[in-house]
């Protein structure tokens, strides 16, 4: 955005607090809920009107368009096209197609769905929180979202979203997942190595052997895998997470090389720090914390969900058509630090 351009609501939030009158605005509004503007250095690059999703209701568009109206003399200025980045839907790239994603009901999970829907894709939304898919559905009338409540560490919700797809499946995202605490080794809990392995592996395991036959009956489909970065280094979590993202990658290559002759790509994407409610409920171990922590300086902004969804939804199209048992970071360059 050139120097001169107006501050709007796709404006990121640094071009926002560089700006004086900007930084004035947004100090306004930030100070009612005790935000220091500062702390908003790790999301600089994310447009402000991000910040209506990440809030979980505490700041409505219509606030963010009185903020915009305020540094512009009473108008919501046009934007510059090009200014920032953002989604391009492109019709009818998963017509005719039927794709399961995971985590549907929030974050990358429900970004994905949104994006395959609307690119004409019949979605099988798969999460435990039904309120969440509910309002996906309902966020996308005239789509063809077909929202089940399960949970993906037990078999019988397994069977269920089999059910609901049908009898063929053209594309898979296991995006669900949680993270764990940072521990070290000697402090991972069996309780929690189970649940962080159950959740993302076990999970993940288990669904796509369910539907890989459909897709070899087919003689065609595509799996796109969420890894992370911590399946690329060892200082971004702690043991269980990072181990079970090292296990995705493994399935996942495994997976290509198995299948590719058969028609089937199996890639992953591996996320650096993204914008989402992944959490373990867990509070970070004081010993993980320190250790990591001065690596951790180095994360680059954070990305939103659609950005990843961009990511993951090339390798899930036919536009990912020569790339089979990759693992694409998607984040914003950390992996080459």
């Amino acid at each position: 955005m050139s120097s001169d351009a107006p501050l709007t609501a796709h404006s990121t939030i640094g071009t926002w607090l560089d700006d004086p009158e900007g930084r004035r605005a947004m100090e306004g509004l930030l100070s009612a809920s005790g935000v220091d503007p500062d702390s908003l250095a790790p999301v600089r690059s994310m447009p402000l009107v991000q910040l209506v999703d990440l809030s979980r209701g505490a700041l409505t568009r219509e606030t963010v368009d009185t903020l915009v109206r305020s540094v512009n003399g009473g108008e919501v200025p046009e934007e510059e096209p090009g200014a920032v980045w953002r989604e391009r839907i492109v019709p009818g790239r998963f017509e005719g197609r039927t794709a399961v994603v995971t985590g549907a009901a929030s974050g990358i999970g429900r970004a994905t769905a949104s994006r395959v829907a609307r690119e004409g894709g019949r979605v099988i939304a798969v999460d435990l929180a039904a309120e969440g898919l509910g309002q996906l559905a309902a966020d996308l009338p005239g789509s063809d979202v077909v929202p089940v409540t399960a949970d993906l560490t037990r078999p019988e919700s397994i069977e269920d979203v089999i059910e609901a797809a049908g009898p063929r499946v053209d594309a898979l995202a296991n995006v669900a997942g949680v993270v764990d605490d940072f521990s070290p080794l000697h402090e991972v809990t069996d309780e929690a190595w189970e649940k962080i392995f159950a959740i993302n592996v076990d999970g993940l395991f288990r669904l796509s052997r369910a539907v890989i036959p459909l897709m070899l009956e087919a003689g065609r489909g595509s799996i796109v895998n969420v890894a992370s970065e911590a399946a690329l280094k060892a200082s971004t979590s702690g043991t269980a997470y990072t181990a079970t993202k090292h296990a995705v990658v493994g399935i996942t290559q495994s997976s290509a090389f198995m299948y590719g002759p058969q028609g089937l790509r199996v890639n992953a994407v591996a996320p650096g720090p993204v914008a989402t409610a992944i959490s373990g409920g867990m509070s970070m171990s004081e010993f993980g914390r320190e250790r990591t922590g001065g690596f951790m300086q180095l994360i680059p902004p954070v990305s939103t969900a659609e950005q990843l969804a961009a990511s993951i939804t090339f390798l899930l199209s036919d536009d990912g058509v020569n790339i089979n048992g990759a693992v694409l970071p998607s984040d914003g360059g950390w992996s080459v630090q």
